[in-house]
């Protein structure tokens, strides 16, 4: 049998440069792991963020670091940024010492709100009644038949996320983006005040008609009638509420988010 002689030991210099190139890959590994962190809290984000948007998380609802960890097969750090970065959209309230829960918007809060709306959209239709092309007409129109015709499907839940959207592309073609980024949180942060101060037994939202009769006067060019239109139809839906403080909800967050825990 042939003997194996012992490995010769490695010198310093070799040593250096094995450090080397492990540190090397370390560095290479860790935009991929930045990568799959970052792609699972934009998972997260956008699950949670969504689930509000449509009416599935009511305010107050408390949101646990494990379950949702669980839920979305994450790490709670992930759920932690997750939460962080809603907090900072107002969608989220973080409370010391005891968790996350979905904001809780004060009377005072959603007044304010829609004083902010009725301010900045009204500003917007004036602007696009004096700009708006053809293509942009037509782009609004189709978002108000698609409405529309989900309305008329029995599908209230893609109805009020159109409605929605109707809100913010009228920003978006207007051309201002600080304004556009105003109206994108504002829309974001409404549904919370409607599922807060909604009065029993009724599903409060925009009026696909008055979002026709708004896209109407752009088109005519009639900037006072727009901003008008659109801020009594702010008006009514704010009128649909009814101010009333209540307490926080519990949500059984599985089925909200159609998932299983491991």
């Amino acid at each position: 049998m042939a003997k194996i002689s012992p490995r010769a030991p490695r010198s310093p210099a070799a040593l250096r440069a094995r450090g080397r190139l492990h540190a090397a890959a370390r560095v290479a590994a860790a935009p991929a792991r930045n990568r799959a962190t970052r792609a699972s809290d934009d998972e997260a984000h956008a699950a949670i963020h969504e689930a509000i948007l449509d009416h599935r998380l009511p305010p107050g609802t408390k949101l646990k670091e494990v379950p949702l960890a669980q839920i979305f097969g994450i790490t709670r750090n992930v759920v932690r940024k997750a939460l962080l970065r809603l907090a900072h959209e107002k969608l989220v309230e973080l409370r010391v010492n005891r968790g996350a829960i979905v904001a809780n918007p004060s009377i005072e809060e959603s007044r304010h709100l829609f004083a902010a709306r009725r301010a900045i959209e009204g500003a917007i239709a004036d602007s696009l009644s004096r700009s708006a092309t053809r293509q942009q007409i037509r782009e609004l129109r189709a978002v108000v038949q698609q409405e529309d015709a989900a309305y008329r499907r029995g599908e209230v839940r893609a109805a009020m996320k159109l409605s929605i959207e109707f809100h913010r592309v009228l920003a978006r073609l207007a051309g201002n983006t600080v304004l556009a980024e105003f109206v994108d949180q504002l829309t974001a942060r409404t549904p919370l005040v409607l599922l807060a101060y909604r009065a029993p037994a009724q599903t409060a939202g925009c009026s696909n008609e008055e979002h026709a009769q708004i896209v109407a006067a752009i088109a005519g060019g009639d900037g006072d009638r727009a901003v008008a239109l659109m801020r009594q139809h702010l008006d009514d839906l704010q009128g649909q509420l009814q101010y009333e403080e209540d307490q926080g909800a519990s949500a059984d967050l599985a089925a909200i988010f159609g998932r299983t825990r491991d």
